[in-house]
């Protein structure tokens, strides 16, 4: 018999003996892997390891990349479009029960992982592939898989054992859709199944086309989406409005809680990436091209498809704010940051008012290069105006400050002011001698 019907025979084996049919594709992987294709490995799969080890996969020690923090993706979760079929999707196809063994996956429409729902133990042995919230499943972030592969070919995917590329995911078996927009027929995202090698059945591929029935009519009931727009009662831009009415977007951007204001309407909170992105924004208006924001905010491995993603979730977060090539708020939305409220007020000469509306450095989470460019500028602008002031109260109000606490100047300025037998300078003397203690430390 060819090796090429033996081996559409043997798949039957992942069903009736699944660890044999595993060893099988084990071998198969291997010999596939070492450069002579193997009948076990569908051509197309092979295409697609191909693809993934052009774009740097390693099969023996890749770990999938993390678009974002799984709290994050949470939040991201929250406000997607498909948070509404979750409930649905996770009562038909979710096992919680203490011997479930298999997790519901679904992802949004580039392969990051938003949602996750299974027995705990399952959740830990997806733990130890990285297989959580943020990650991304696609084909450049971890490695051929069916998430990938429904995303490739836009329809359902079932991977076994050694048919995933990565070695660590052999041990698994896992089934995928894309959910498509009802009304557009676009890519939403895709709902996986995944577990163990023994917990794939034939009702698998099933559940998982049942589910996306669902999820489709559940978001075909539910209307069509108004292009761009979002609820204005969330303090949002209704996009059809914004051609031809002036908006005001207000950026919180000083501390470690950035949030964005529409209208005067109620804030809402932005993710670190997204607060980054529009604090760089506002300081460009020119505008920025995608390869450049990718580079600022990634480094050299930076994609223009990140910034994209990231470009359209601030979109369905605020409106149309933001105009694409080059990237920069548009015409009729006027921005204002806590940041340029307190540079505005320096260079009217206002100090006092500039240090009252400085209460933390720009955000202070944010380990971005040019973010920490930005926070320092700001910093050094207030730290020398209230110095040059003379003014003691306003120069002791900013020692006692954490962006002024280890100020050697300033103190000097207060000696200069108060006098060294001022208990005030007294105090902020001991201060700095304590932190020069700790820094020697």
């Amino acid at each position: 018999m060819p090796k090429s019907d033996a081996a559409a025979q043997a798949r039957d084996l992942r069903f009736t003996s699944p660890l044999e049919y595993a060893r099988a594709l084990r071998q198969a992987h291997e010999a596939t892997i070492s450069g002579h294709p193997d009948p076990y490995i569908a051509p197309s799969l092979v295409s697609s390891w191909q693809r993934s080890l052009a774009l740097g996969i390693d099969p023996d020690r890749h770990r999938p990349v993390h678009r974002h923090d799984v709290s994050e993706a949470r939040r991201l979760g929250a406000d997607h479009r498909l948070a509404a079929v979750m409930p649905a999707l996770s009562q038909l196809i979710a096992d919680e029960t203490t011997d479930g063994r298999h997790l519901l996956i679904v992802t949004d429409h580039l392969g990051e992982v938003l949602w996750r729902i299974g027995s705990r133990h399952a959740l830990r042995q997806a733990d130890a592939l990285e297989f959580v919230e943020g990650a991304d499943w696609s084909e450049s972030g971890v490695g051929t898989n069916a998430i990938s592969e429904a995303l490739v070919t836009g329809t359902p995917a079932q991977l076994f054992s050694a048919e995933h590329l990565v070695r660590t995911h052999h041990d698994w078996a896992c089934t995928a859709a894309p959910i498509r927009d009802p009304f557009t027929d676009d890519v939403l995202g895709v709902l996986d199944v995944s577990g163990p090698i023994e917990s794939v059945t034939p009702d698998s591929l099933r559940m998982v086309r049942c589910g996306v029935r669902l999820a489709e009519e559940l978001l075909k009931s539910t209307g069509a989406p108004t292009i761009g727009a979002v609820p204005e009662r969330r303090g949002l831009v209704p996009a059809a409005q914004t051609s031809r009415t002036p908006h005001t977007l207000t950026l919180r951007i000083l501390g470690d809680r950035p949030t964005a204001e529409v209208d005067g309407g109620a804030p809402r909170t932005l993710t670190l990436r997204r607060a980054e992105i529009l604090a760089l924004l506002a300081s460009r208006s020119d505008g920025w091209s995608a390869e450049e924001l990718a580079y600022e905010l990634y480094g050299e491995d930076g994609a223009a498809a990140s910034v994209r993603t990231e470009m359209h979730r601030i979109r369905r977060l605020l409106g149309n704010v933001v105009e694409p090539n080059p990237y920069r708020f548009t015409a009729e939305v006027q921005v204002e940051t806590d940041a340029s409220m307190v540079a505005a007020h320096l260079r009217a000469g206002r100090v006092a008012d500039a240090l009252a509306l400085y209460p933390a450095k720009l955000l202070t989470r944010s380990a971005n290069f040019a973010i920490e460019l930005m926070r320092d500028e700001l910093n050094e602008a207030v730290g020398a105006s209230v110095r040059a002031s003379g003014e003691a109260d306003l120069v002791l109000r900013w020692c006692s400050t954490d962006m002024g606490a280890a100020d050697s100047a300033a103190v000097a300025v207060v000696e200069q002011v108060v006098g060294a037998a001022d208990p005030r300078f007294q105090l902020l003397r001991a201060k700095m001698a304590r932190l020069d203690r700790e820094l020697r430390a």
